[in-house]
């Protein structure tokens, strides 16, 4: 009789030793009632980020909260319930160490912004418009959409391959500066050709290496800044970008007249921008220790399955409303040169050397307005956001907001259309820029997979340079103009708004 052992009492382990230190605290905080939970010290960041990982499902999490029965997924990442002052690595970065990721972020999309504007859409298009005036619109709907397809292999490619990385410089590094300088040889290539198969070439690598570096460098938002801080700092990335692409097409419009000089002065940035930028942030620690699974051909291609699941059904919301809205930007901006020149000025009657320096003025004229009003957006976008906790609507606002700027040019067929384009589209897309990165964040499913799945998100920038290069090329190749490109912009970017709207759990 007393050889009998009660199930679950007598043979029930020692709680005391059979659980780790970590693991008791656990159990001591899930024990206490949520209105003492203010007076718990924050803990230490940890390591293993998948301890970070625990994520609300996409219903409402105050919902929830209100006993209304839905219960939290782990599989999804709606609603991060780790610390917001600790990073998805695990760390807990000073304020100070905060801004430096910020300010490294901003100086890196104003010289990017800078380098591919002028060189897309200005310089590059006149390189193009002299070597075979006949051929520009269709090259250059060749040329973004084959560079676009490059683009899109190497983001997730790269991404993945820097999820893998281990090395005492980080995961991140070593892809982000030898990226930079790749892609600036390519760029100084443009300096020495003028045959369009080699253009296109050199384009291609530069989509390459372009992404090589950034996928790295988009991914290191989602490990090192926390919570606390994503909205600030991706309204300063908003406001850089913004800088740099309105800048870009400033100095494009000076450099039109001497294109070689503006070619090595773009290799020159991409080069240096990866050293710079390293150099400006916290060294990254070195991550030889940490568990990966093995690099090889298999789990590379891994990176091309998307998420699936419960919660994944806002990450393509996401993707293909951030699609549609950036094409939508590209249908116009990309055409840039040639809009002013062929639809604005085509009652003109200027010659080919005066049409050049007037649209060149214009472009000159739209840049100084975009870059004060973006600015403006950008650098308040994001710190209200993070106030009032709402990421959804201000993005479905800007877009809204860049529709009714694309209506300007097609009711005043003048360059004061074009200005209120620049005023109006121009303030929303600044808006949308400072905010939309942190959107794309909110609905990653894996912060462990946050180079893969940032980089199937950012499929979306190069996927929407094929769409708004076609959708532009087919409609100036059906009708010989290009007054029927803004109301398809309009088109395409409500349709934008309508997806980002029906993503749910988000402000």
């Amino acid at each position: 009789m007393n050889d009998f052992v009660r199930p679950g009492i007598d043979d029930r382990p020692d709680y005391d030793k059979a659980l780790t230190d970590e693991q008791k605290e656990s159990v001591a905080r899930l024990s206490m009632h949520p209105q003492d939970t203010k007076t718990i010290a924050p803990t230490e960041g940890v390591s293993d980020a998948s301890r970070q990982s625990a994520r609300m499902s996409e219903a409402n999490y105050p919902a929830s909260i209100a006993g209304r029965g839905e219960v939290p997924d782990p599989e999804s990442a709606m609603v991060d319930m780790r610390d917001p002052m600790v990073a998805s690595d695990g760390s807990r970065p000073s304020k100070f160490n905060v801004f430096r990721l910020g300010l490294g972020f901003t100086f890196s999309l104003i010289i990017t912004g800078i380098v591919w504007v002028s060189l897309s859409s200005i310089l590059l298009p006149q390189l193009v418009d002299q070597i075979a005036p006949d051929q520009r619109a269709a090259f250059i709907g060749l040329i973004n959409s084959v560079g676009s397809v490059v683009a899109l292999f190497a983001n997730i490619i790269f991404g993945t391959l820097s999820d893998l990385t281990r090395s005492r410089f980080g995961k991140r590094t070593l892809w982000i500066c030898s990226g930079g300088v790749l892609c600036g040889l390519c760029a100084f290539g443009l300096t020495f050709t003028k045959s369009l198969p080699v253009i296109l070439l050199l384009w291609c690598g530069m989509q390459l290496f372009y992404n090589w570096m950034n996928a790295p460098f988009v991914a290191t938002m989602s490990d090192r800044v926390p919570d606390k801080y994503r909205g600030t700092v991706s309204s300063f990335m908003g406001g850089g970008g913004v800088l740099g692409q309105t800048a870009g097409s400033l100095v494009g419009s000076l450099l039109i007249s001497n294109i070689n000089l503006g070619f090595a002065i773009g290799a020159i940035g991409f080069a240096a921008v990866g050293f710079l930028v390293i150099g400006i942030w916290p060294k990254e620690q070195s991550n030889v220790d940490e568990p990966r699974a093995e690099m090889n051909i298999k789990n590379i291609l891994k990176a091309f399955i998307p998420p699936v699941g419960k919660g994944a059904r806002n990450f393509y919301y996401a993707l293909f409303g951030r699609l549609m809205m950036v094409a939508g930007y590209q249908m116009i901006t990309g055409y840039q040169l040639y809009i002013i020149k062929y639809y604005t000025l085509s009652d003109s009657g200027l010659d080919a050397n005066g049409l050049k320096l007037k649209a060149a003025s214009i472009v000159a004229t739209m840049s100084v307005i975009t870059m004060v009003v973006s600015l403006l957006a950008a650098f308040t976008a994001g710190p209200i956001s993070d106030r009032l906790g709402m990421r959804k609507i201000p993005v479905a606002g800007a877009s809204v907001l860049f529709a009714i700027g694309a209506a300007m040019p097609w009711i005043f067929h003048n360059a004061i259309g074009m200005y209120l384009f620049a005023a109006i589209a121009g303030f929303g897309y600044g808006v949308y820029n400072a905010i939309d990165q942190v959107l794309n964040i909110s609905v990653l499913p894996n912060p462990a997979e946050a180079g893969k799945d940032l980089g199937v998100l950012n499929m979306a920038n190069t996927l929407s340079s094929v769409l708004g290069s076609a959708l532009t090329s087919a409609l100036v190749m059906i009708t010989g103009n290009y007054a029927l490109v803004f109301p398809a912009c309009i088109i395409v970017v409500l349709i934008a708004v309508f997806l980002i709207m029906r993503i749910k759990g988000v402000k």
